[in-house]
């Protein structure tokens, strides 16, 4: 029979909580909703039953800097109901320099300004924040201050809080939510698009994948399902991302991480991104 120490109890019970830790996703797929009006066609709503896409975090609004303190802007317009056997995730972009210092009240301010807007507009069964910030080393300790005070508020009115994390920011130590989205595009500088896509491309994913696997936070993944256009001396470009691209990726991801296969999102719901690919190439995203 084999003799159990004391040590090895307390070690395996270890990685068991970290392992759990890693590994708790419910697997599900889900869309980012990131438009000034609420509201979704036929082939918008056929897309999200086809795919038993039931969660869409959905962009609220964004809080800028405006005469020196942190201001909401674009609030969305509910022009249309809460679509049946769909959940709303609440999500706010933050711009990176309300972070730059802490703003008293900014937590609280928030997580009502959510939930007045879920009761005006008849948003139901809302369990979740999620805020999306591109955060730097210079304001990661501020930007997890007020996350923690958001999360704090949320459980107050029954919900948790999410995050988005960006490659970048695996180097750095986990955020106080209880998961994180990783934002798999916008991987490349738009100035040397001649070079590579800036939306995604597998040589700027690489680098960061060695910090994948011991990041300790459980993690969804966000792939990219949209057009850049831009005009550049007088010339009309336009970024898309290859499907193969796109699946290399990732192959490359779920590798490193697993778990990254359960929670698959992408961004953003569009009839316009919707019709830009195949229906094969949804079904290999979305594939379980």
């Amino acid at each position: 029979m084999r003799k159990w120490t004391i040590g090895t109890v307390v070690l395996w019970a270890v990685l068991m909580m970290t392992g759990c830790k890693q590994s708790d996703m419910p697997q599900e797929n889900a869309v980012y909703y990131w438009r000034t009006e609420w509201r979704t066609d036929s082939v918008e709503r056929a897309f999200l039953d086809h795919y038993h896409i039931h969660k869409v975090y959905c962009r609220y609004f964004d809080v800028v800097m405006r005469d020196g303190e942190p201001m909401p802007n674009a609030t969305i317009r509910f022009v249309q109901g809460q679509l049946e056997g769909k959940k709303l995730i609440p999500t706010i972009f933050i711009t990176e320099n309300c972070m730059h210092k802490a703003h008293e009240g900014l937590a609280k301010k928030l997580v009502d300004r959510i939930v007045q807007m879920n009761e005006t507009n008849d948003i139901t069964d809302v369990d979740e924040i999620q805020i999306d910030c591109d955060y730097t080393a210079r304001s990661r300790k501020t930007y997890y201050d007020f996350l923690q005070m958001v999360r704090d508020e949320a459980k107050k009115n029954g919900m948790q809080l999410s995050t988005t994390i960006r490659l970048h920011q695996l180097s750095m130590a986990v955020p106080p939510v209880d998961y994180g989205v990783l934002m798999i595009y916008n991987t490349g500088d738009p100035n040397k698009f001649n070079e590579r896509n800036p939306i995604l491309d597998i040589r700027d994913v690489e680098p960061y994948l060695r910090y994948l696997a011991d990041y300790d936070l459980p993690l969804a993944a966000a792939y990219p399902t949209f057009r850049w256009i831009r005009n550049y001396q007088n010339l009309h470009l336009e970024h898309t991302v290859e499907t193969d691209e796109i699946l290399k990726v990732k192959e490359a991801v779920e590798k490193k991480r697993p778990e990254l296969r359960r929670t698959i999102l992408t961004y953003h719901l569009d009839k316009d991104n919707i019709n830009h690919y195949k229906p094969e190439t949804y079904e290999a995203i979305y594939h379980h």
